[in-house]
């Protein structure tokens, strides 16, 4: 008799508890999945923020200036001197090695760094005919008695770029039209002509 009754207890338990756990393990695996989903979709929106941070240029516009000041008006005072440097050495004149004096003296007397240049180039083809041991390239105090002479290009430079800040720019003289009225007053506009040529070259 007990044994019959181990038997029924065996049979309608084992299929009850077999029941029981495939629910509970069904139940459990569709929790999981979606929890494993909630979890997931936040991390991956969080690293795919993390991976395109949005600094945009703000990060150097943030940067000291006065460093990119001195740095960029170097820049530019050299570049001046390349375009010059370039210009003579196009032209093959012995002005050439002085390229840096030429920029230095005009930024000295407020002058456009080309008008030098353009200048010699309209009076003496760039100092290739100048009398002889002159250094002068722009007909510069020419008169009947003679042709003023220097005893170097910077020295020339030095007297040309202060006189015309001097005795022309300060005195209204500032286009090539104007200083020409001054500086060579029988021309009837070539010169000028020329001048403006000879800037527009350099830009």
């Amino acid at each position: 008799m007990r044994n019959i009754l181990y038997i029924v207890t065996f049979f309608t338990l084992t299929p009850l508890t077999l029941a029981v756990t495939l629910f509970t393990s069904s139940a459990l695996s569709k929790y999981d999945t979606k929890q494993s989903i909630e979890l997931i979709e936040p991390q991956t929106n969080n690293l795919n923020a993390l991976a395109s941070p949005k600094y945009g240029t703000q990060v150097y516009a943030a940067l000291p200036s006065s460093t990119g000041q001195v740095q960029g008006a170097a820049t530019a005072a050299d570049a001046r001197a390349e375009i010059i440097r370039q210009y003579l050495a196009n032209y093959k004149s012995p002005l050439e090695p002085y390229s840096a004096e030429v920029v230095a003296v005009s930024e000295k007397y407020g002058l456009d760094f080309r008008l030098l240049v353009a200048i010699a180039q309209q009076e003496s083809n760039l100092c290739k005919k100048i009398p002889e041991s002159s250094y002068n390239c722009w007909g510069w105090g020419i008169h009947e008695r003679g042709t003023l002479k220097f005893d170097s290009y910077p020295e020339a430079l030095e007297t040309v770029a202060s006189g015309l800040k001097e005795d022309y720019i300060d005195r209204g003289y500032v286009t090539p039209e104007q200083i020409m009225k001054k500086y060579t007053p029988s021309s009837p506009g070539s010169w000028a002509a020329g001048v403006n040529q000879f800037l527009g070259q350099m830009e």
